[in-house]
């Protein structure tokens, strides 16, 4: 299986072109949203609001980065449980938003919802913040900057290396026998 070098925002064919268990580096914008976003987002969603960023062929990275060092664009950025967001990710992947990254395993739901639309759900190295900041080339507040770590950003990234944990189809990393 060949490490794919990707870059967002994603095409459905780009996204079809993935396989479980898959390396990929990305490269371009991606967005970072934790819960209490993730609650806007879906809340925005259902008030039939604006989203803060356009979802069609976007990644969400549940992540909120640590303060920046002098010198450096961005702290350090790991992942944040993905399952924290399951109780929104289904609404949000149902109106657009197909690509999300971040560890750890996702509900019936979640996984459902993916291989309906044709998502594909990214696992990035737990543990690995510092590394993963160093992708990172550009950051921007666009959404909720009260919410301090867990506003929304744009980060835009460079070889940002992640793994393909569940698949457009429907297959799953974490159920792999």
């Amino acid at each position: 299986m060949e490490t794919a070098h990707i870059t967002a925002p994603f095409s459905d064919e780009v996204l079809r072109s993935l396989t479980v268990g898959q390396k990929a580096y990305i490269t371009g914008d991606i967005y970072t949203a934790r819960d209490a976003a993730h609650k806007r987002m879906f809340d925005m969603l259902k008030n039939g609001e604006k989203p803060p960023f356009e979802y069609a062929g976007a990644a969400v990275y549940y992540a909120g980065p640590c303060p920046n060092k002098p010198g450096r664009v961005i702290g350090s950025i790991g992942p944040t449980t993905s399952g924290r967001m399951d109780a929104y990710s289904p609404a949000l992947i149902a109106a657009g938003l197909k690509v999300m990254i971040g560890k750890g395993t996702r509900s019936k739901e979640v996984m459902d919802a993916i291989k309906k639309y044709g998502g594909v759900y990214f696992a990035a190295i737990g543990g690995a913040g510092t590394l993963l900041a160093q992708c990172v080339t550009a950051v921007e507040t666009i959404a909720f900057a009260e919410l301090g770590t867990e506003a929304a950003r744009k980060l835009t990234v460079k070889n940002f290396p992640v793994i393909v944990a569940a698949d457009s189809f429907g297959r799953n990393i974490y159920e792999r026998v």
